[in-house]
Formats: C-alpha cells, structure tokens, sequence
C-alpha cells in the first residue's frame, strides 16, 4: 500500500472511530445515568398514564423534564429519535482501523513468532473469527444465565480472562490489548444490533398494530445496555494502550490488562451508584490503590543502574549502530522493509538519530522488550543487553 495513502486512511478512520465513539458512549453514559436518576412521579395523573419515573435537569441555560414509561406511551409519539447509528459506525470504523493497521502488516504487528509461528492469512483469520466468538460465547451466557445476574458477570468475566490469555499465545503483545478491546466491542455492538434495537422496534410495531407491547424485550435489552455501559471504559483503555508500551510490553501484558481494565469497570460502578443517589467512596479508593498496585508491580528495575554503569564494560557505538540497522531500521528508516512509512516518523539511519532516540530504544527494546513489534527481526536478548549497557553509559558516551 502507498505510504501517503496508508497514512490517510489511518488518520480518516482513527478520527471517524474517536467522533463516533464519542457519540455512543456519551448516549450510552446519558442513558444510563437517566434511568438510574429517575424518580417516581408526583402527580397522580402521571402515574395513571403510564410514567414510572421522571426526571429533571438544568442544562444549557434552560430545564429539562423527562418522563420514563413503564412500557409505553398510550400514542405512539413523532418524532421518535432512535439511538444506533454512533454504535454501527464505531464498530464499522474500528474493524477498518483494525484491517489497515494490523491485518494488512499483520507480519510486523499482529503475529508473534515467539509464541506461535503461523501464516498471516492464519493470523488474521484468527483474529476474526476470535471477534464473532466473543460474540456468541457471550450472547449464550446472556441467554442461560441473564437471571442470575452475579453468576452471569462471573462467567463474562472468566471468558474474558480466557480471552487475553489466548490471544497472547499468539498475536504480539500490543495485538493482544486491541484484539481484547476489539472482540468486548464486538460484544457491545452485538446487543445494539441484535437485542437493543429489536427490542425498540417491537414496542414500536406494538403501538403501530394496537395491541400492547411485551415488556419481556425491554427488559432484556435494558439488561444488554447495562453490560455495554460497565465494559465501556475497559474498551477505551485499550483503545489508548497502543501509546503506553510499558504496560503491553510487561512480562505478563495479558495480566495487566485483565487488572486495568477490572479497575475502569469499576470505577465505572461508583459513577452507577452515584447516579442512583449513593456514593461509595471506598470505589474510587480501591481503585487508586489497584491502580497504585499495579504500578509498583510492573515498574521496570531500575535498582542499580548507576553501579552496573561503572562495572558495564565500555560499549562501541558501532555495535550499537549495527543493531539498529539489523533490528530496527527494518521499521525506522527512510525506506523501511516491513511497513510502509516510519512509524511516527522516527527513523534510526543517521548516528545523530540514533543517538537521540536513545531514550525510545531503551524504553521499548530493553524495559519492555515492546520493539521489535512481536520480535519481527529476531533482537536478542544479548543484543538488547548491549543496547541497556550502551545506555547506562550516560549521554556523553554513547556517540
């Protein structure tokens, strides 16, 4: 694919996927907020004509009522605003994102060679056919076990631990975070298309044949939009992981993002219950110390690193050179072999570049071991201990 055009397309689609997310997952918060803030109605009137609960607000400069039915209303009214486009669009968006970045250099950023030595035709199969088997997988739960509701988060959560740890068998470890967050989108997606707006166009044919509507579908798809609003924020952390190697690139990646993606839900439970009208400040509390938690755990040694400079055997800036014209420039040059355009520009094919992406080279080959992308061009572990003991020769040494 050209280099300008590739780049087009990840800026068209990345931005398309962030204004429409944007747009389902404000709805999506809104919603839920409404339903868990409505009270019941004060007048008598209300009541007899079907409202369970009413709202106010003051936004805007101006007030806000709204009323929530039972069921429905006696009419049917007009205009009646459906909510499902945001939701289609950040799927659509996303798989395309997912088709330019990763499945078309599905060699350098999808398949790990380390775990499992497939094809990438095999790969990305994979990866597809892992998005409808999230789908399935989770809408059976919903159908065996929607009643129990406990039992049913255990399992949704037991198959999403089963999720990362597969994936991280054999995508690279920064595949593995978008493929997470990729098949739990499916997940939300998959109950707009096929419970939540079914569910809205059956109270709507009700109304339109005359008869009364089955709560029965309602229910079910308020249940559906709970789950998307608690996986919400675990799909946006993934969404954003791609920047923050050092938690993809941790020994045990797939573990951490389990964690951090535990602490969104739950943080996403104390905004629930606030809404409600409890706050529970041990939530947030938990959270900070979680996230503290995983901090301290995954913090890269550091312990030492002035003494093993002294005692680090003088490093050739040569052997630093052919490292990262045999490991990285593959990737980082003017005219990389692997993928179409430097990514984010940097390039390694000069001793000033290399030298001032230092910093970068120890981060992602050496603390979290994040570059090369699933280890494409085979670094060492002798070659990224030459390239930790280069650095620790401090700045004024390392041309």
């Amino acid at each position: 694919m050209d280099p300008y055009l590739n780049d087009w397309l990840n800026l068209a689609l990345r931005w398309l996927h962030v204004i429409a997310g944007i747009a389902w997952i404000g709805a999506s918060f809104y919603f839920v907020h409404l339903d868990l803030s409505l009270r019941p109605p004060k007048r008598r009137e209300d009541a007899e004509r079907g409202v369970a609960g009413e709202y106010w607000s003051v936004h805007g400069g101006g007030f806000y009522h709204v009323e929530k039915f039972g069921v429905a209303p006696t009419a049917l009214p007009h205009p009646l605003h459906w909510f499902k486009w945001e939701a289609y669009t950040t799927w659509l968006s996303g798989f395309a994102l997912f088709v330019v970045l990763y499945y078309v250099n599905a060699e350098t950023y999808l398949i790990d060679r380390s775990v499992a030595d497939v094809r990438p035709t095999v790969a990305v199969a994979a990866s597809v056919g892992l998005l409808a088997l999230a789908w399935v997988v989770y809408d059976v739960l919903c159908r065996l076990l929607g009643r129990n509701e406990l039992l049913l988060a255990a399992a949704i959560v037991l198959s999403t631990v089963a999720a990362a740890y597969g994936s991280s068998r054999l995508f690279t470890d920064r595949a593995v975070y978008i493929q997470v967050g990729a098949m739990l989108g499916t997940m939300m997606a998959g109950n707009v298309l096929f419970n939540i707006i079914p569910a809205h166009r059956e109270l709507v044919a009700a109304k339109k044949a005359g008869r009364e509507p089955d709560p029965v579908p309602g229910v079910q798809a308020k249940q559906r939009s709970v789950h998307n609003n608690y996986l919400t924020l675990p799909v946006v952390f993934t969404m954003i992981s791609t920047h923050f190697p050092f938690t993809y690139g941790h020994e045990h990646g797939w573990v951490v993002l389990l964690a951090l993606m535990a602490i969104g839900a739950w943080v996403r439970h104390f905004f629930n219950l606030r809404h409600a009208g409890r706050t529970v400040w041990a939530i947030p509390a938990t959270a900070a110390a979680a996230a503290a938690a995983v901090a301290l755990w995954i913090e890269p040694d550091g312990g030492g690193a002035e003494a093993r400079a002294v005692d680090d055997a003088p490093v050739a800036f040569a052997d630093v050179q052919r490292i990262v014209e045999r490991r990285c420039a593959a990737c980082h040059s003017a005219d990389p072999t692997l993928v179409a355009a430097p990514p984010q520009g940097i390039t390694f094919d000069t001793t000033d570049e290399i030298a001032t992406q230092a910093d970068a080279i120890e981060a992602q080959a050496v603390r979290t071991n994040a570059m090369p992308p699933g280890n494409a061009t085979g670094m060492t572990e002798e070659e990224r201990e030459t390239l930790a003991a280069w650095f620790r020769q401090g700045a004024d040494l390392r041309k």
